[in-house]
């Protein structure tokens, strides 16, 4: 019997954490998950791509990626929205 393709690993951690980053993003925590989640699917569709069609998962590869990036650019909106509203809500009266 052959084997089939094997879905790759990281293209699950890639999409599972790119997820997580947008979860939290109002937490800010995709200021560290969104990368990460990132650099795994980058490193993931490179794996895909030379394993000559033992490895699959290029869809949840892509789909880590992007939800890594929109998390990590949704985390820094939310911290540049907190930073610009506690400048803000300062009073200037003496």
């Amino acid at each position: 019997m052959a084997a089939g393709a094997r879905t790759d690993g990281l293209a699950i951690g890639a999409l599972i954490t790119g997820i997580a980053s947008l979860v939290c993003s109002f937490l800010c925590f995709g200021i560290a998950l969104g990368p990460a989640a990132a650099i795994m699917g980058f490193i993931s569709r490179q794996r895909i791509a030379a394993g000559g069609g033992s490895v699959v998962g290029g869809g949840l590869a892509i789909a880590g990626l992007v939800l890594g990036i929109l998390g990590f650019l949704a985390s820094v909106g939310w911290l540049a929205f907190w930073v610009v509203l506690g400048n803000f809500g300062r009073s200037s009266s003496s």
